[in-house]
């Protein structure tokens, strides 16, 4: 064991991060973080953290460059109050899905955040189905890569009531087809996936055709993360522009940014599912829309680091 556990929050998810302090058996620390008038951020640790095992919970939240500093400024203030350990747990990781350089003249803003983190004075990240799975490779300190497809299973057959006959899972593009065999082989359905092509940034990718047989069957669209709505409202339009009957999403992160839940309550979308890495508040919550939490899983993965334990096994999970 590197050190007595401890885990604070910044205030992008405090709900998300007060659940994984219960799941883990520990109380919340305490910290005070304050902005100034100047809009500088000061952050003060009113609990000591000398010799300390200190997991910084803060995912992607809106407003994003807030959160992100405070993430900044506490591993900082953590690390010169002499913590032995400092893990960044970024439930939804800041600037995910800026992964590859594939304009001109653009940055590869995840690896830049992940040369901040370690800059800043973390030892190790934690995070759940980053976008691309090579963004750990952006790391030169180690970067758990949980994920939640069991969680997500869990919830389809659930919600389903254990009867998913007739069922197909979706992949929304050839990139996620692979993820989304796991999905499919964990149900027990096929597959098929929707030709989608993206040729601008306004969120709304265009979709032509769908590989594989879904006339007249239900839908399991399972992808990393549901942000304006757009994408994938066009994949449910063209299911059921092929003959799907029922047509349930299972989103990972749940940004729903803009008037993504009004456009997702008014498409064919009978169901969607999100996890509670991304902070939802009151006015994004309807009856359409479920939330599930992975507050376990990252207790877990916190307790097992905290006692040098393996979190292999947390992968059979999926």
């Amino acid at each position: 064991m590197i050190g007595d556990l401890m885990i604070f929050s910044g205030n992008a998810n405090i709900p998300l991060a007060e659940a994984i302090a219960k799941e883990a058996g520990v109380e919340l620390g305490k910290v005070d973080i304050m902005k100034f008038s100047n809009e500088n951020i000061k952050v003060a640790f009113r609990d000591s953290v000398r010799g300390k095992d200190v997991f910084i919970i803060q995912p992607s939240c809106v407003p994003v460059n807030d959160g992100l500093m405070e993430l900044l400024i506490m591993i900082h203030a953590a690390r010169h109050a002499s913590a032995a350990r400092i893990t960044a747990v970024t439930p939804y990781y800041p600037y995910v899905r800026s992964d590859k350089k594939d304009e001109r003249r653009i940055s590869i803003t995840a690896k830049l955040i992940a040369d901040l983190l370690e800059a800043a004075g973390a030892d190790r990240v934690m995070a759940i189905n980053l976008h691309s799975p090579q963004i750990q490779g952006f790391f030169n300190i180690p970067c758990d890569h949980l994920l939640a497809g069991k969680i997500m299973c869990d919830a389809c057959i659930r919600i389903n009531k254990n009867d998913l006959s007739n069922g197909v899972v979706i992949a929304p593009d050839a990139g996620s087809a692979k993820h989304a065999r796991h999905y499919a082989q964990r149900l027990g359905l096929p597959l098929a996936i929707l030709d989608k092509r993206r040729t601008d940034d306004s969120e709304c990718a265009e979709m032509d055709n769908v590989i594989g047989d879904v006339k007249g069957k239900r839908a399991f669209i399972f992808d990393d993360e549901v942000a304006s709505g757009g994408s994938l409202i066009e994949a449910a339009k063209l299911l059921e522009k092929n003959g799907v009957q029922d047509i349930q999403a299972y989103c990972v992160h749940g940004v729903l940014s803009g008037n993504a839940v009004e456009r997702i309550v008014n498409s064919p979308i009978k169901k969607l599912v999100i996890t509670d890495t991304v902070f939802v508040p009151e006015t994004k919550k309807h009856k359409k829309i479920e939330v599930v939490s992975v507050a376990e899983l990252f207790a877990d993965a916190i307790m097992y680091t905290n006692s040098d334990r393996s979190i292999s096994g947390l992968y059979e999970r999926f």
